[in-house]
């Protein structure tokens, strides 16, 4: 019987978690593969939720300067000359609005984030304990960067709706065009937002992420701070 216990946790260990003979040589041997595996979980799902936390609000992008979204390059000429003859506070209403529209599009992202933790393969947290420093938020990048875009771009096209973004950039862009600035249709503001909306809340989970690794004793959880613990 003993002999059949030893068989089938072995059969068990090679089908369900080989590559946790590597966590051994991490210096994780007195974690269990299912520790492992929910402290991974785990700060994936705290890497997001901070993030949608921070950027889902009034101000979350406007009012913080590693993501706020700026004006896109093409519009760069038009906001000088504006504000040359005055019309400065165009420009400045033009990017509070497309920051707003960010911080109603980034709580759609949940359903994804949640999605891919839950679908985590023993590849994909292979990769997460044995990656670098960014492991995490490359994984969520990996795994949600595509279905994001194409799921936030009519979530953005809808908040830029209700903020009136389409209608200002339009008039913005006709009065560079008037100043010679604006040739044709320059950018396309929805795909633009959408883009920097990402990026910032990539961003954000990186952060999220540094901070985990760097003080695992004050994550959210406890397996994540045992986990992350056990990797310093």
């Amino acid at each position: 019987m003993a002999l059949s216990y030893v068989r089938s946790t072995a059969l068990t260990g090679l089908l369900s978690g080989v590559f946790f003979s590597s966590v051994f040589a991490l210096g994780l041997g007195d974690l269990t593969n299912q520790d492992a595996a929910r402290g991974i979980r785990g700060a994936l799902n705290q890497g997001a939720a901070s993030a949608i936390a921070k950027l889902g609000v009034p101000g979350g992008f406007l009012n913080n300067p590693k993501v706020k979204i700026p004006l896109p390059p093409a519009l760069d000429q038009v906001a000088k000359g504006m504000r040359l003859i005055g019309r400065g506070k165009d420009a400045d209403e033009l990017v509070a609005t497309m920051n707003q529209a960010a911080e109603q599009a980034v709580p759609e992202a949940k359903v994804l984030m949640v999605n891919a933790v839950k679908t985590m393969s023993v590849e994909d947290a292979k990769k997460i304990l044995t990656g670098g420093d960014d492991s995490v938020t490359q994984f969520f990048r990996a795994k949600t960067a595509a279905p994001l875009a194409v799921k936030f771009l009519p979530i953005v096209k809808r908040a830029t709706d209700r903020v009136g973004l389409a209608q200002k950039y339009d008039q913005f862009a006709g009065e560079g065009a008037k100043l010679g600035l604006v040739k044709g249709d320059a950018v396309n503001i929805e795909q633009y937002v959408t883009d920097k909306t990402l990026d910032g809340l990539y961003l954000m989970i990186g952060e999220e992420e540094h901070a985990i690794r760097k003080n695992p004793a004050a994550a959210t959880s406890a397996i994540v701070s045992k986990v992350f613990g056990a990797l310093r």
